[in-house]
């Protein structure tokens, strides 16, 4: 589980995040929703330890976050796929999937089968460079980068951007399919508010650094408010 409690982050005089109180249960998936700026992404950050927050807490199965180094998190079973993916273009499929692996307590060579199992069309990608694939099999090879080393958590920005529907729908039934099978608890911050909220368990709807609802998926889903105010749905 992760818990976050009165979170408050800014840039300078801008408040990215103001007294903001999130609990992400174990074997779930939480998404994290709201428009440009409503700090989303600032939370993942803050999270894995790349921004300092100006007060609050955060907990990660027991163990206190804030303070701690970004690698220190990582080694905790906190992997971040950040928002763009971050592969590195001029490496190929394998040699970004053992990155992921450095510093694991895991078998890489296992650890490769697990991922080329999970999407075969990295298997066919393995020695071609990541600046090579569309944007669905990079987002596929940030996904196997950041489980191949057997994380506890797993922090997603905006894994659905830039990708056609159908490739966001398999991405997401992939996403569910992680959490049902490992027990893996997930935070998936997105602004498809739609897609994540059908594989999603609990919400927390983000309003301009502020915490606006934090409930269970379905309620959000079905609250005519929030899904034409905060999160622009449609019927």
């Amino acid at each position: 589980m992760i818990s976050i409690s009165h979170l408050s982050v800014a840039y300078g005089a801008i408040v990215a995040l103001d007294d903001v109180s999130i609990e992400a249960p174990t074997g779930a998936i939480t998404a994290v929703l709201g428009a440009n700026g409503a700090g989303k992404t600032t939370l993942l950050r803050t999270i894995s330890g790349l921004v300092k927050p100006r007060s609050g807490s955060i907990t990660a199965n027991g163990h206190a976050l804030i303070g701690e180094r970004p690698d220190t998190i990582a080694r905790l079973g906190i992997a971040h796929v950040p928002e763009g993916r971050g592969v590195i273009a001029e490496f190929t499929v394998e040699e970004n999937l053992r990155l992921g692996a450095l510093g694991a307590k895991t078998n890489v060579t296992a650890g490769l089968e697990e991922q080329y199992t999970l999407f075969p069309v990295l298997k066919e990608r393995r020695k071609q460079y990541a600046a090579q694939l569309s944007g669905g099999e990079r987002q596929m090879l940030a996904l196997g980068r950041a489980m191949i080393a057997n994380p506890q958590i797993l922090l997603l920005d905006e894994p659905s951007l830039g990708l056609a529907p159908l490739v966001t729908q398999d991405i997401m039934n992939t996403i569910k399919t992680l959490c049902a099978n490992s027990g893996l608890t997930v935070i998936l911050v997105e602004q498809n508010a739609k897609s994540a909220l059908k594989i999603s368990d609990y919400a927390a709807v983000l309003h301009v650094g502020k915490s606006i609802a934090v409930r269970p998926a379905a309620e959000v889903a079905a609250d005519e408010s929030l899904r034409s105010y905060y999160l622009g749905m449609a019927e």
